[in-house]
């Protein structure tokens, strides 16, 4: 079964809780505070994997969670971090956010990676609150929850040559003739349902061609079978157009579907209309093509490309198609080209400031919204007294307080923070829980 489009939700781990914890040992009377910080929650790695050809994998399992940091403990015991979950996935995927439709990352190259989930912070252990002021704190942070989103895994393969053309011209027969590849052959329209892959010896160079299913007319608008494969022909450096001498089983023109062919291509991706192509007439064993071969090959000359008359089932003209792609592809990699520009959107998954918030108000009261900000809430034990106090301290130099004046608290409204509510209290700048 091939699969090259999934969507899966991706979890990272949480961080670890920091520990309140004293020393206590044997004629060490006041030994202090002494609670480890919590570890780092794992990451979600998506990474290419060229030993990989499908994302069949994320089709039967969507949800993917990476594992939680350990929690701190005495003694100043830190906790482990959680392990990262590395999802691999094949050369050539897209990974893209689904809520914002934006690119993170095109994985185009072996071991390429991109974090789709960054795991939580460690909570920090009671040591780290210690102030002269204050010697024996008695409260530690939570964790902090890992992130989590939806994804979409899209897969474009990597081929140097794709054979382009309507169901049933004999691209298949051809890549079985170029190539060790054994795809379905038969003679009825929309045999081959998923792209094919194959490797090609040309002399001293090799390249990759891919079968695509079958396009019609339409096809960039949904119709047939080639909406879902177009995406395929947008990486492949060097496009094959292949016509049926014959006209096929309905009588079609030749010439008409290399137009119609072009038409869907160029409405699919403009740049596809710039890619290097090349014409081939397959089943010129069959009588009576020398005139529509004859008709392609003035269409070749037009265009001044290349033309190539073969015959998928006799053999005739493969040797020669095979030795000019060989050429051509080389020089195409060689000559530093890139057909496919590198997408150079890149996701931010927390902005710069990460004390930025916003105050709005909410049916009787008020809420505060940035991640910072949310993320001291949620690392907080609320019901402890002296965890709160500190909070409190923390919303205030922050500036939270101020805002809340200013958007038109006044003492007794409800102040709501990532799930927990606040009574806000104007005295001496306090947000009271």
């Amino acid at each position: 079964m091939f699969v090259d489009q999934v969507k899966i939700h991706v979890t990272a781990g949480n961080g670890g809780a920091g520990c309140c914890s004293f020393r206590r040992e044997a004629h060490v009377p006041k030994g202090g505070p002494d609670g480890g910080d919590g570890g780092m929650g794992g990451d979600v790695i998506v990474q290419a994997d060229a030993a990989l050809t499908t994302l069949l994998e994320y089709h039967f399992r969507r949800h993917h969670k990476a594992t939680r940091g350990r929690h701190g403990k005495g003694s100043k015991l830190d906790g482990a971090c959680g392990d990262d979950l590395v999802l691999r996935v094949p050369v050539g995927t897209i990974v893209r956010d689904v809520e914002s439709g934006e690119v993170v990352k095109d994985l185009a190259a072996h071991g390429s990676q991109v974090t789709v989930a960054k795991g939580g912070k460690g909570g920090r252990g009671n040591t780290c609150f210690v102030t002269p002021t204050k010697r024996a704190p008695a409260f530690a942070e939570l964790g902090e929850p890992g992130e989590e989103r939806w994804i979409e895994l899209e897969l474009k393969l990597m081929a140097d040559a794709a054979l382009i053309g309507f169901p049933n011209v004999g691209k298949s027969s051809i890549i079985s003739r170029m190539s060790a590849a054994k795809p379905k052959v038969a003679d009825y329209p929309f045999t081959t349902i998923v792209p094919n892959l194959g490797v090609v010896r040309a002399g001293d160079y090799s390249f990759v061609v891919a079968d695509v299913p079958g396009l019609i007319e339409g096809a960039s608008d949904g119709k047939g079978l080639g909406h879902t494969f177009l995406r395929h022909v947008e990486r492949a450096a060097f496009l094959l157009h292949v016509v049926d001498l014959t006209g096929g089983y309905e009588g079609r023109d030749p010439l008409d579907d290399v137009r119609t062919i072009e038409t869907e291509l160029a409405a699919h991706n403009r740049e596809l209309s710039n890619r290097p192509y090349i014409l081939i007439g397959n089943k010129a064993d069959m009588p009576e093509t020398s005139a529509a071969s004859e008709a392609v090959r003035r269409l070749a000359e037009q265009r001044q490309v290349e033309y190539f008359e073969i015959s998928a089932l006799d053999g005739r003209g493969i040797d020669a198609l095979i030795l000019f792609l060989g050429e051509r592809i080389h020089q195409i990699r060689t000559s530093s080209i890139e057909l496919v520009p590198e997408q150079q959107a890149r996701y931010v998954f927390e902005p710069k400031s990460d004390y930025r918030f916003r105050v709005r108000r909410e049916n009787e009261g008020f809420r505060v919204e940035g991640k910072g900000i949310e993320r001291m809430v949620i690392m907080t034990e609320l019901s402890n007294p002296e965890a709160l106090a500190f909070l409190q301290r923390r919303l205030v130099k922050a500036g939270v307080e101020i805002a809340l004046k200013e958007a038109g608290a006044v003492e007794g409204d409800e102040i709501y923070i990532a799930g927990a509510v606040f009574e806000f209290s104007d005295i001496g700048g306090d947000v009271s829980g």
